[in-house]
């Protein structure tokens, strides 16, 4: 809104020809997401806490967690109406993929808040029944990818890390590999929200790469010269990504540990739908394996624990997902989750580097 307000003027007034740069509106989408989730925190918080909506805690978890039950959640609201709303006010609106991130975002989040409300109801730690969670997950994120493939005209071409001249056409069956992206990256992100501060960390780091890269792909001399896909018009999720990042690190501020808000499913589904999504409208799938890689061996822990299990009768893990491993190790909290920020930047500035070696 802001962009449209404000560039129109920039024929009479020389200062508004700032608004035309994505960089400069990337900065203040993440300045405004912060400042709203500054504003609205504490409000937030206690109007959960008035309303006993806390954190509901699985029996079977460690027994070091019981102590967090009644923490409030839903704390993801927050991050996603200041994701939302810095986006409305800093991004091009005429543009299809910022509207699509941002669709992505609602439809997961509505997903992840019917979830959270059926815990709060009942009283315990199981919400939405796992077939119709996913099954809704993948209605959305079908509808993203059709729209994508049929409105965006999108490449059906993989891009592949360190190959410039590799890149399968899948045809429709790209539609199959979107929806394995976004699912997959939302429910990664999901299982990593186990700790104060777990997921959240990697999320902001993972959405500074992006940040990044959504500039590039948007770029068409700097994808040339780096031989990637050039997406037109995709530098204007540089803003989503900008604004994801300031809702990222001002929910942080009230996650970290001890937390006095979790985010539940409803910020860490639409979280890391956006993410799935922002990687294959800017063809780059196959980073956000490597950048998010926290979240990745994450998931792999509990399929690897599950089919273990289910096979051999035998845990391959002490508990899954792989935090829990760690905790009934030993591991304080603090020492895991900082240890795994860690990790986040190290992949992260991994994935950066294979934009240039092709």
């Amino acid at each position: 809104m802001l962009y449209h307000l404000f560039y129109s003027l920039h024929t009479d007034f020389a200062v508004f020809n700032v608004f035309r740069y994505i960089t400069f509106r990337t900065i203040y989408a993440i300045v405004t997401a912060l400042a709203i989730s500054f504003l609205c925190g504490p409000p937030l918080i206690r109007l959960l806490q008035r309303y006993q909506i806390g954190q509901q805690i699985r029996q079977e978890g460690p027994k070091s967690h019981q102590r967090k039950a009644g923490t409030p959640t839903m704390g993801g609201l927050l991050m996603v109406a200041s994701l939302l709303i810095a986006t409305l006010l800093w991004a091009d609106l005429r543009n299809g993929y910022v509207w699509l991130a941002m669709a992505t975002v609602v439809g997961f989040g509505a997903i992840g808040f019917a979830d959270d409300y059926l815990k709060f109801i009942r009283r315990r730690s199981e919400g939405l029944m796992p077939r119709y969670k996913l099954g809704l997950q993948v209605v959305v994120a079908l509808a993203m990818g059709v729209l994508l493939m049929t409105v965006m005209h999108a490449s059906t071409q993989l891009n592949l890390p360190f190959f410039k001249s590799i890149q399968p056409n899948l045809g429709w069956w790209y539609l199959f590999f979107i929806l394995l992206v976004v699912v997959g990256a939302s429910n990664a992100v999901n299982l990593t929200d186990g700790l104060d501060g777990l997921a959240i960390g990697p999320l902001a780091v993972t959405t500074v790469a992006f940040t990044i890269v959504t500039y590039v792909v948007g770029n068409k001399k700097f994808a040339d010269y780096l031989l990637i896909p050039y997406v037109e018009g995709s530098g204007e999720l540089a803003i989503f990504c900008g604004a994801m990042l300031g809702a990222c690190i001002g929910f942080l501020w009230y996650n970290t540990y001890p937390a006095s808000v979790f985010m539940g499913d409803v910020g860490s589904l639409p979280l890391g739908g956006a993410l799935g999504a922002v990687a294959v409208m800017t063809k780059q799938e196959f980073l956000l394996v490597l950048v998010g890689g926290i979240f990745v061996a994450e998931a792999l822990s509990v399929i690897f624990q599950v089919a273990s299990f289910k096979s051999r009768g035998k845990r391959i893990f002490l508990m899954a997902p792989l935090h829990h491993h760690f905790e009934l190790k030993g591991w304080a909290e603090p020492q895991i989750v900082v240890r795994f920020w860690i990790i986040a930047v190290v992949l992260a500035l991994m994935s950066l580097s294979t934009l240039k070696l092709r």
